[in-house]
């Protein structure tokens, strides 16, 4: 069985997100979006509530597996018996970082591929948190997320 793992902080989940997980799904046996907990960064959902939407959002997947974990992802593949990881890329910009945290990740497991996935041309500007800024004026979000992401986005910002 071909396994590729789909790492992130997912907060939230967005359709270029879900673009590259739906496009690697299609790829692969089993595909496990794994939400990464990033001690650097200010989450506005718990990890719970993205492994929820997540799982919600790709329900309609039925090789799309939900998980988290802290740690090194290679760690995570080894125990997943993963043969990849997937990693998407929105513009230039994001190669550099990419490429720096593929090189690590070969050293520490060299058994372990990255592959990059171009998103579609309509979400090369998306990220969590252009969405998650847009939300907070409550701007309409439905081209930009799957609708439990909207109606979260919604209950999140009207609560402040």
């Amino acid at each position: 069985m071909k396994i590729a793992v789909v790492p992130g902080s997912f907060d939230p989940i967005t359709n270029g997100h879900l673009d590259i997980i739906t496009r690697a799904s299609m790829i692969f046996d089993k595909i496990k979006v794994v939400v990464l907990n990033n001690s650097s960064k200010n989450p506005l959902f718990t990890v719970e509530e993205r492994m929820d939407l997540i799982a919600t959002s790709t329900q309609h997947l039925g090789n799309v597996e939900v998980d988290t974990f802290s740690g090194l992802l290679v760690d995570y593949t080894k125990q997943e018996k993963a043969q990849a990881i997937i990693r998407g890329l929105r513009a230039v910009s994001d190669f550099e970082y990419e490429m720096q945290i593929t090189s690590m990740n070969r050293k520490l497991n060299d058994q372990v591929e990255t592959l990059f996935i171009m998103t579609k041309n309509e979400y090369s500007f998306l990220s969590s948190s252009i969405v998650k800024e847009v939300a907070k004026y409550q701007a309409e979000l439905s081209e930009f997320v799957p609708a439990p992401v909207e109606a979260a986005l919604k209950k999140k910002y009207t609560k402040e």
